[in-house]
C-alpha cells in the first residue's frame, strides 16, 4: 500500500505559503503558511494534520484491539494534542497525547486498558513517530 500527498511552497519560510494536496482529493490544494503553523491562523499546518492521523490511526487500532477481544466499541472519541518545541537548530515535535473515551458495553477497565496500550504502541502512526506518546483512556 502506498499513500501519496503533495507540496507547492512559493517563498521564503516566514513570508512564502503554500497548499497540500492528497491523491484521495480530502486535502486539495489547502493553504498552509507560517501563520498557519507559528501563529494560530486560520487554515492548516503539518502538526495538525500528523495529530489527526494519530488519533485517526489509533482509534482504528483500538477498535480492531476491542473487537477481536470480543468487546466491539459502541464509540472512541479520541484526543491527540501534539507538542512542538523549540529546540537547537529548529523545532522538534516531542510529544503527543492521546486522550480516549471509549464506550465499550461489557468490558472491564483493566481489560480497556489492555488493549488500548496495545493499540496505542502497534498503531503504525505510533510506530513512525520519534516523540514520546502518551495517554488517558477511560470508559464513558
Amino acid at each position: 500500500m502506498i499513500r501519496k500527498a503533495k507540496a507547492v511552497w512559493r517563498g521564503t519560510g516566514r513570508a512564502g505559503n503554500g497548499q497540500l494536496s492528497t491523491d484521495s482529493g480530502v486535502l486539495d490544494e489547502t493553504p498552509y503558511s507560517f501563520k498557519t503553523r507559528f501563529e494560530n491562523e486560520k487554515g492548516t499546518n503539518p502538526e495538525e494534520l500528523i495529530a489527526a492521523a494519530h488519533a485517526g490511526c489509533f482509534s482504528m487500532a483500538t477498535a480492531f484491539q476491542l473487537s477481536g477481544a470480543g468487546h466491539p466499541p459502541e464509540s472512541l472519541d479520541c484526543q491527540a494534542h501534539l507538542t512542538m518545541d523549540q529546540v537547537p537548530g529548529g523545532f522538534q515535535i516531542s510529544a503527543i497525547h492521546l486522550v480516549l473515551k471509549g464506550k465499550v458495553p461489557g468490558i472491564e477497565q483493566a481489560k480497556f486498558q489492555e488493549l488500548v496500550k496495545t493499540a496505542k504502541e502497534n498503531c503504525p502512526v505510533s510506530k513512525v513517530l520519534n516523540a514520546e506518546i502518551t495517554l488517558d483512556a477511560s470508559l464513558v
